[in-house]
């Protein structure tokens, strides 16, 4: 099992860091979560393609959590000519209904779609990659979850765990894959203490956590329920007794010289197991850091 981290920033625009997603490679499976601004160039980077995502999971439906979602969709569609199953997409509602308005026969990409289909170039296109006429629409299997949920793949299984972010006007998860080479779990956008990410986090391997802001710098304490600060992560992957933590989704408040230091030092102080600082394409090790030998 691998675990790539693609994006590692927030809504606001970057050049150093794409907004959320992450991917996980297990058996023949490629599974992203979330898939945010800038993404899927760091898909691309991480040396795989659209054709080759297999699930794609939603923790929750900000924009920077899925945008570019419709890019890796119409591209594993356009790219895959009928010759790859259809996508496998999971998240909170209403993701049927975002899926819909987006790729179906009346939705926002149905004339590109319905054009790749009818026009004789895109025909040409479509069976010069192997296709053979006449070409199907898109068909994804999605699946709406809700906390407590539990999706079966092949050789893992992904739990659903309840998050405190901007409920009720969006459902917020956080998603625990669990496989025989250990278990990853992701916060999505989950702030202060929430008692469903520690409960999810339980004993996992690797806890990747959102660490929005320095503490006590929050506007209100309304705002420290919504986004994840360095105390409060400490205290959950302590509570959880996460084997390691991985901090993302950095505002540049704390994404600098010197405050980094200090936050991981003051999450040493509450959490005492390896903390990592994400970077976009940064391999964490799911079983932990390795010392190596000095050459």
């Amino acid at each position: 099992m691998k675990l790539t981290l693609l994006g590692t920033g927030t809504p606001t625009p970057s050049l150093k860091r794409a907004s959320s997603s992450y991917l996980i490679e297990i058996g023949g499976d490629v599974i992203v979560w979330d898939h945010g601004p800038g993404a899927h160039n760091r898909l691309l980077e991480a040396g795989k393609r659209a054709v080759d995502v297999t699930h794609v999971f939603f923790s929750h439906l900000h924009y920077d959590h899925c945008c570019d979602f419709v890019r890796l969709f119409l591209t594993r569609w356009d790219q895959g000519a009928d010759r790859i199953p259809e996508l496998r997409i999971y998240g909170p509602p209403p993701l049927r209904r975002m899926v819909g308005l987006l790729f179906g026969e009346d939705g926002a990409f149905g004339p590109d779609i319905n054009a790749r289909i009818r026009h004789q170039g895109s025909i040409d296109i479509f069976v010069a990659r192997g296709g053979k006429p006449p070409r199907k629409w898109p068909k994804p299997e999605v699946t709406e979850l809700r906390p407590g949920d539990k999706v079966q793949g092949n050789g893992w299984t992904v739990t659903v765990g309840a998050a405190s972010h901007v409920q009720p006007y969006l459902e917020c998860y956080g998603l625990r894959l669990d496989s025989a080479e250990g278990s990853i779990c992701y916060s999505g956008d989950s702030g202060g203490v929430a008692p469903g990410i520690v409960e999810l986090a339980k004993g996992c391997d690797v806890l990747v956590h959102m660490n929005h802001y320095f503490s006590d710098t929050e506007p209100t304490e309304i705002y420290r329920l919504v986004c994840g600060n360095h105390v409060d992560t400490a205290k959950v992957a302590q509570q959880a007794g996460a084997r390691t933590l991985v901090l993302t989704h950095f505002l540049e408040q704390v994404d600098q010289p010197g405050v980094r230091e200090q936050v991981i030092r003051e999450i040493g102080r509450i959490y005492a197991g390896p903390v990592i600082w994400g970077e976009d394409l940064m391999e964490i090790p799911v079983k932990g850091p390795t010392m190596y030998k000095m050459e």
